[in-house]
Formats: structure tokens, C-alpha cells, sequence
């Protein structure tokens, strides 16, 4: 732990270090430079449990204290930012430091944004379903009732942003693989496929992670451009899957099989709200025929939402999302005997419900995500009350309700969980 940790904070130093290195102006005295810095941040307690027993898991779904500390500053020629979370777990009974943010971004010019350090990145058009935004996620914190801030974790990256009255060009190259934090058995039991059934924290097999820098390294790329009022997009993206979707044929461990993906975007007003449609082409790049059982398929999918303003302060928004296995023929003829069987076609509709009461300090809020395919559900009931500038409170669920045990959904019907968080911001 202490060596991850050592690792974490190490990246950001360096990082914000050479990139201050690299931009400084050489003359003059390089502190003087800088504004005073701005400190920001929070300390919150949460705590959750399971509403149901489950055989591979602890009772307490979440239960944490965390201290997060943000600190930026600017000068003439950059901006420096700092976001560091001191988090105390009671459910894995331990410490630890979550390096969130650490960059430096300036502006060589008018036409070029640069962006170099640890930092959140997002793009695309879906509301918690994402297409071409293959930045990592993490589904851990999502499906144990943590801050929704929390589903994005950050990338050490270097982001390009250039602006040109034709198109405007993102350029994000990531030198080492940045996977997912995916559910790996420690805090989430799920379907486990070798042996076809749930388990958890008695099979925790670590993944095989492509680590090595500049070689196991990832490049994405966005061009856009606003047309009559609708942004329209292109991606483009060259890495690996970024949760496991594959399995060593020599280690049987998890793997994460090169992953080529290529798509499109376009939002804008539709009626009364905004609509939205996103496609991406998923190219497996380790099984293009798809023959190989032990690798995923490559995969088309879409996206279709809407969103719009009900009555005042009631909103609501709905999409209809699908991803669709290629070469499904050549995986059912390789597919093992005994195990189970993906379908073709997955097919997913979301709903959300965002009420804000008592002159907006208080968020009533539902995500409901349903697969009439799979026939398996997942909901997500929040509240959120400001009680002061400082201070505020949530409670809320994770629900998952499934027919069968292995689909994406019902793997995790066990964790249901409840949960209530407290902070305070300064």
C-alpha cells in the first residue's frame, strides 16, 4: 500500500514539476510569479450496508471517512491544479490516498490548449452510458453508493485541444494503460464464469494489466464542431478494453485484449429538450474473426436520449441503448460447452427523474437502468439536501434485480445496499 501510494503522489509531483519546467518564463523570479493559492475541499463520512445477506462479502457495502484537499494557482503563462483525497476504509480496513487531479494547463497560443498531469477526462453524449468516452471509470464506487463524481477516475495524460474555424481537434495521449477500476471480487461479489457462478472475495484473481510506458499506451482522439445549433463529433480510439474481456489461455487470469473504436456523436434542442444519438465501432483487435473464445467480440453500439424540463425544476430524460456482438455465428461455434451464453443483441432504457424542492437545497433523484433483453434492472434512488453553505446530506440505493445470476445486472443482485453520507465543504 504505502509503495502505491509513494507511486500516486510521486506521478503528480514530477508531472507538474516538468510541465512548470517546460512553460516557465526564464527570466525573473519563477515563485513571484504565481497567486496566492486557493484551498478547497471537503470532509465526509459514509457509511452503507447490504440489504441482503450475500456468502462472499461483508454486511457494510461502504463504510469510509475521507478527507479530499484541493489546491490551484495560476501565473501568467499556466494554471496548476491539486485534488488529493485521504480516504480511511472500513470495509477493506485500510488506508489510502486517492490522487485525483495534478496538471498544469496553458495556452501557447490562441489556436492550442495544453493540458499535461493526472486529470479527469470525459466526452460523448450519454447520461452514465458511454460510447466513445473510453476513459477510465470506476464501476466499484458507482455500484457501492459513493459520490457520483466518483464513477470518473483520473488519467495520467496529456491533452491537445486545438481550435481552428473549420473543426476543433482533442488529442489525448495516455503513455501507460489506465484500465478501469472494475469489480474484481474485494468489495462486489459477481458472476464468475470459469466456474460458473456468483463469487467475491474468494476469487479475486488479478487482472493481467499492460503496463509498460509508451508501449502499452492509448491515444484518443475527438473532432467537432457546432452546426445550426447541433454539435456534431467524430472519436477515434487506439488502446486495450478497458476492463477485462479476455482470458490468458496459458495463466487463465483476466486479460485486456487490444481494442481499436471508432464513432460519432450529435446533441442539440429537439421540441421543448435536447436529443442525442452516439454510435461506436469496436473493433477487437486481438480477434477480428471472433474466433477465439477467450477474447471478446468486436461490438457495435448505439445511443439514442432525450432529455427536457417537465415542470419547473422537474426534469426527465430517456435513452435507449444497445450493443451488439459481430460475428455472433463464429462465437457460438466456438463457445465452451457448459458455460453460458451471451446474447446477440443487448439492449438497455434508462430513466432519470430530478425534482428540486425548497428553493433547490433539495434533490430528489431516480436513475433507473432496465434490459428487457437481459431482464434485469438497476436503480438508483438518491437525496440530496444542502442544509447550509457547508454542510449537506444524502441518502440513497443501489438496487439490482435480475432473472438469472450472469447477466451484466443480475451478477449483482447480492449487493443491493442502502447508504447515507455527511459533508461538510470549506
Amino acid at each position: 500500500m504505502g509503495k502505491a501510494i509513494f507511486k500516486k503522489t510521486g506521478i503528480g509531483i514530477i508531472s507538474l514539476l516538468l510541465a512548470a519546467l517546460v512553460f516557465a518564463d526564464e527570466g525573473g523570479s519563477f515563485w513571484d510569479d504565481f497567486s496566492p493559492p486557493q484551498i478547497h475541499g471537503f470532509y465526509e463520512m459514509r457509511g452503507g450496508y447490504r440489504t441482503q445477506n450475500d456468502r462472499y462479502q461483508k454486511d457494510k457495502s461502504v463504510m469510509e471517512t475521507r478527507l479530499q484537499i484541493e489546491a490551484s494557482t495560476f501565473t501568467d503563462w499556466a494554471d496548476f491544479k491539486f485534488k488529493g483525497d485521504l480516504l480511511g476504509d472500513f470495509v477493506l480496513e485500510e488506508g489510502d490516498f486517492d490522487f485525483r487531479e495534478g496538471w498544469v494547463f496553458a495556452r501557447p497560443t490562441e489556436y492550442l490548449d495544453v493540458k499535461i498531469g493526472r486529470q479527469i477526462l470525459t466526452w460523448g453524449t450519454g447520461d452514465l452510458l458511454f460510447i466513445n468516452d473510453l476513459f477510465p471509470k470506476d464501476w466499484q464506487a458507482f455500484f457501492i453508493g459513493r459520490d457520483v463524481d466518483y464513477l470518473k477516475a483520473p488519467s495520467d495524460a496529456a491533452k491537445l485541444s486545438f481550435f481552428t474555424e473549420l473543426i476543433n481537434i482533442d488529442i489525448v495521449y495516455t503513455p501507460q494503460f489506465d484500465p478501469d477500476r472494475y469489480v474484481r471480487g474485494e468489495r462486489l461479489s459477481y458472476w464468475y464464469a470459469p466456474e460458473n457462478r456468483r463469487a467475491g472475495r474468494d476469487r479475486r484473481t488479478p487482472a493481467e494489466r499492460p503496463d509498460d510506458w509508451f508501449r502499452d499506451d492509448e491515444i484518443a482522439v475527438r473532432l467537432y464542431r457546432t452546426i445550426s445549433n447541433y454539435e456534431v463529433a467524430l472519436y477515434g480510439y487506439r488502446g486495450f478494453w478497458k476492463s477485462p474481456a479476455g482470458q490468458s489461455p496459458t495463466t487463465g487470469r483476466p486479460i485486456f485484449p487490444d481494442l481499436n473504436a471508432y464513432g460519432a456523436s450529435v446533441r442539440g434542442p429537439l421540441g421543448s429538450g435536447i436529443a442525442n444519438a452516439e454510435i461506436g465501432y469496436y473493433e477487437s483487435a486481438d480477434d477480428k474473426s471472433g474466433k477465439d473464445p477467450l477474447i471478446n467480440n468486436s461490438e457495435m453500439r448505439y445511443l439514442v436520449g432525450y432529455t427536457q424540463e417537465i415542470v419547473a425544476d422537474l426534469n426527465a430524460g430517456v435513452q435507449y441503448y444497445i450493443e451488439q456482438m459481430l460475428d455472433y455465428s463464429a462465437y457460438k461455434r466456438s463457445h465452451p460447452t457448459g458455460s453460458k451464453r451471451r446474447d446477440r443483441d443487448r439492449h438497455v432504457v434508462t430513466l432519470r427523474l430530478t425534482q428540486l424542492l425548497w428553493n433547490q437545497n433539495l434533490e430528489l433523484s431516480m436513475f433507473t437502468y432496465y434490459s428487457p433483453s437481459d431482464n434485469d434492472a438497476y436503480l438508483r434512488p438518491s437525496i440530496h439536501y444542502k442544509a447550509t453553505d457547508h454542510l449537506a446530506l444524502e441518502t440513497g440505493a443501489n438496487v439490482f434485480v435480475g432473472k438469472s445470476p450472469h447477466t451484466f445486472f443480475g451478477q449483482f443482485e447480492d449487493n443491493t445496499n442502502i447508504y447515507a453520507a455527511v459533508r461538510y465543504s470549506f
